[in-house]
């Protein structure tokens, strides 16, 4: 039996401890890759495969990448959802025998740091889920930024609330720890909610819980309940076996506590295009994009999460309207400080570098950089008067003493690599300097030291010269020996002359042939303790950066009110909802030819509590509900809304059902969609809740759905109470407002010239009697025949039913 040889051992042996990554093995330049790992590396980076003689009867699979361009590839792998283990030489390479190696880091989907993967405006999340006796804790982190946090969900709704968190966090990689009940439903919405994910199981929880907890969080921010505890320490257990280094910045926890928020579930945020739009997932035509003037990466990430977590405290909200209002109305220093954020980089990732020791110098000249623009930021808040503003003033600390040590230190445009020098200033150190000039000024130096041996000896024929075999030496002729000092060292006899050698000039051709080794080992190590200094101020530096974003967030509501003429919302408690000349945030940004239509919103439990909409299609229904939806979330979240007028009272929940499409996926028609998500609202509605309902019933039969509509009408109004818009083109459904004065009818105005149709945009009283599908129609541009074929059948169809009509009144009378 053939055995392989001592480097395939050791490969073997490696890759039995990472059966689920692609173990790139370090040999010499290059990181091999082996056997089933060769394939798939070379079919997923189209590389070539080729083969290797490994002491097999057989040539082995391989196939390599050169480890200086190993990033790009491992993004691409990483972006397909692979785990990569990276395995170095660890070992002396000159050392005989084989060159010992090891696993120094592996890099997944939810872990990877590398700048070229992670997007600016977005976090990189991981989840951990771990279930305990109906109980599901929730655990999560981006090691890029240093957040941390955990969730508990339980009762017979939590796989939902599960699910919603999950999407609004849309991780690259979850983590499931031992048996998980919903594990198949689980694999279900990740394939049709998220854009991709990787999935890790573990067997079973860290032993290490209090160990990890202690180490990572003060006594003031650890988690009380047992399984949260254990899903936090498995989390990180986990991030400590991967990313193999200090994550000592993991240092705050935060709680997922779904009462302080407005909860805004995986259906609205899909629907209301809030933070992605419907069309490929991205940022353009969302709520996000209008509202962001962030100058800072962390400020439009910070932006996203108040979006997506709006608040339900009143008092809370008032504090972040009050500093937009101060930013507004003071455009001297709402402009200042828009200057001097955008001297600030995403310090936040930068200090997660630092910490796991994969910065270098460019990252500490952004630090410098970003450090240099606080005191201005700092000076332009120290006037500021509303609470949050001056909460930022107080927090954001200066760093003198780090910008100086920089400064002084790296020098302003280095290198990216840390192994090839330029990163020091000179003057920083003066054994480096030393080096430095040796290593400019070697032949000059030569030459001072030989005139300095003239002088000293008197010999006028010295000269000091260099050769291969001997290195450095100090020549003398015969008639000059006589006066050679006794600190030379004869090396070597000529025929006409003697050379010698002496401590210093050995040491100066140490030093010099040495020199640019030197030199690049002396700034690594320089830089390195550099590093280390700046990483010991590595949690205070992160409560500023989070008070910048907060302060770049602000500025951004401000300048968003600013240029769109958006007004301060006031907050109430009386459960009513009024907005007054009400503008759609996206709709009137894509506007470019026409004006939006502005119209008002009344929603009260007394004599408003369910709105039914009616009127044709294309005419601004859909756009007035979402309308209200978002500017309630805005104001909510601390924004001021496009409106002349708005009082809003904090809704616990938003629930959309808007729009028509199939779920392929899971095999879904759009009428079970739409069911599916109606029958969500009616679980989880309250009577503080803001329900969207849009044209429910009209993926069946005219009855059914209408008998639909109807009972959900009533389900709304008798069982739940919230505050309901309900459009439809079931005319039908008008009556409602007779029986109930919560229920009151609107309609969208129609101008009709004619067989010509204007449609007004203008949400008025009262309810249409037809639906005008045949003029949209026209305006989606069906041929005429096809519209004109329409009208004459509507005709025959409107007298057929008339005719059958009398038919059957006649059959009464005759009956009676």
């Amino acid at each position: 039996m053939a055995t392989l040889t001592p480097m395939m051992q050791q490969y073997r042996e490696t890759k039995s401890r990472h059966p689920n990554e692609i173990l790139f093995f370090r040999l010499g330049d290059f990181y091999e890759m082996f056997f089933e790992d060769a394939k798939l590396a070379s079919r997923e980076l189209e590389i070539t495969l080729t083969g290797r003689d490994a002491g097999m009867a057989e040539r082995i699979p391989m196939c390599g990448i050169p480890y200086h361009a190993a990033e790009t590839y491992i993004t691409k792998l990483i972006n397909k959802g692979y785990k990569v283990a990276i395995c170095e030489q660890i070992g002396d390479p000159k050392a005989k025998g084989l060159v010992k190696r090891d696993v120094v880091k592996i890099i997944t989907p939810g872990t990877v740091l590398s700048e070229s993967v992670l997007t600016d405006s977005k976090n990189n999340y991981i989840a951990l889920l771990y279930e305990k006796e109906e109980q599901i804790a929730l655990a999560g982190a981006d090691i890029s930024t240093g957040e941390c946090f955990y969730g508990l969900y339980q009762g017979p709704d939590r796989k939902q609330m599960l699910f919603d968190e999950l999407y609004r966090l849309m991780m690259p990689e979850i983590i499931i720890v031992g048996a998980f009940s919903y594990q198949a439903e689980l694999k279900e919405f990740v394939d049709l909610r998220l854009t991709s994910c990787t999935f890790t199981i573990l067997d079973q929880a860290t032993k290490a819980v209090e160990d990890l907890i202690v180490q990572h969080f003060d006594s003031h921010n650890r988690p009380i309940i047992d399984i949260a505890k254990a899903a936090v320490a498995t989390l990180l257990a986990y991030l400590h076996d991967t990313v193999k280094t200090d994550l000592t910045h993991l240092n705050k926890l935060s709680y997922l506590d779904a009462s302080e928020n407005l909860v805004v579930d995986t259906y609205t945020l899909r629907n209301l295009e809030i933070t992605r739009n419907l069309r490929d997932g991205g940022k353009k035509d969302t709520l996000l994009a209008v509202l962001d003037f962030t100058q800072t990466a962390m400020g439009s990430r910070l932006l996203k999460k108040w979006l997506e977590y709006p608040l339900l405290n009143i008092v809370k909200i008032n504090d972040r309207l009050d500093a937009v209002t101060e930013l507004l109305e003071g455009f001297a220093m709402r402009n200042t400080l828009t200057e001097r954020l955008r001297d600030i980089y995403d310090f936040e990732r930068l200090l997660t570098r630092i910490e796991v020791g994969t910065a270098n110098a460019r990252d500490l000249i952004s630090l410098k950089v970003s450090l240099a623009s606080l005191p201005g930021i700092k000076n332009e808040l120290e006037t500021a008067k509303s609470k949050l503003l001056n909460a930022c003033y107080n927090s954001i600390e200066l760093y003198d003493e780090v910008v100086d040590l920089l400064t002084r230190a790296i020098v302003d445009e280095p290198g990216i690599s840390l192994r090839d020098g330029g990163l020091i200033k000179d003057g920083y150190n003066a054994e480096l300097d030393e080096y430095r000039l040796i290593s400019r000024d070697s032949k000059k130096l030569l030459q001072d030291m030989e005139e300095r041996e003239k002088e000293t000896t008197g010999i006028k024929s010295l000269k000091i010269g260099y050769n291969k075999v001997f290195g450095y030496y100090i020549e003398v002729r015969h008639s000059g020996t006589d006066s050679v000092p006794a600190h030379f060292i004869r090396k070597q006899t000529l025929a006409n002359a003697e050379r010698y050698i002496t401590p210093e000039l050995k040491e100066f051709e140490t030093k010099i042939l040495g020199a640019q080794e030197k030199i690049v080992n002396i700034e690594y190590q320089l830089f390195t303790v550099v590093r280390e200094q700046i990483k010991a101020k590595l949690s205070s530096i992160q409560q500023t950066a989070h008070r910048i974003a907060i302060v770049d967030t602000l500025v951004s509501l401000a300048e968003a009110a600013s240029q769109y003429n958006y007004t301060r919302p006031n907050l109430t408690n009386n459960g009513e909802i009024v907005i007054k000349d009400g503008r759609h945030p996206l709709v009137e940004r894509i506007l470019t030819r026409d004006l939006f239509v502005p119209n008002d919103t009344n929603l009260n439990h007394h004599d408003s509590e369910i709105i039914v909409i009616t009127g044709p299609n294309m005419a601004g229904k859909s756009t007035y509900m979402r309308q209200t939806a978002l500017l309630t979330l805005m104001a909510q979240m601390g924004s001021f809304l496009p409106a002349r007028e708005a009082y809003i009272s904090p809704v616990d929940r938003i629930f959309t059902r808007i729009g028509a499409s199939d779920d392929l996926v899971s095999g879904q028609s759009t009428f079970m969609v739409e069911m599916n998500e109606v029958a969500q609202i009616l679980k989880y509605a309250t009577k503080n809740s803001l329900v969207i309902l849009d044209e429910i019933g009209r993926g069946t039969s005219t009855f059914d759905g209408m008998s639909i509509a109807r009972a959900v009408i009533e389900h709304m109004r008798d069982k739940i109470g919230a505050k309901t818009l309900f459009a439809t083109h079931y005319h039908e459904l008008t009556d409602l407002e007779e029986s109930d004065n919560r229920i009151k009818n609107y309609c969208v105005a129609v101008k009709e010239r004619g067989s010509q149709v204007v449609f007004l945009r203008r949400i008025v009283a009262g309810s249409a009697d037809k639906s005008y599908g045949i003029h949209v129609a026209k305006l989606a541009g069906l041929p005429k025949n096809v519209t004109e074929g329409r009208k004459r059948f509507l005709k025959n169809w409107n007298r057929s039913i008339q005719q059958s009509s009398y038919r059957s009144n006649h059959c009464k009378m005759m009956l009676s």
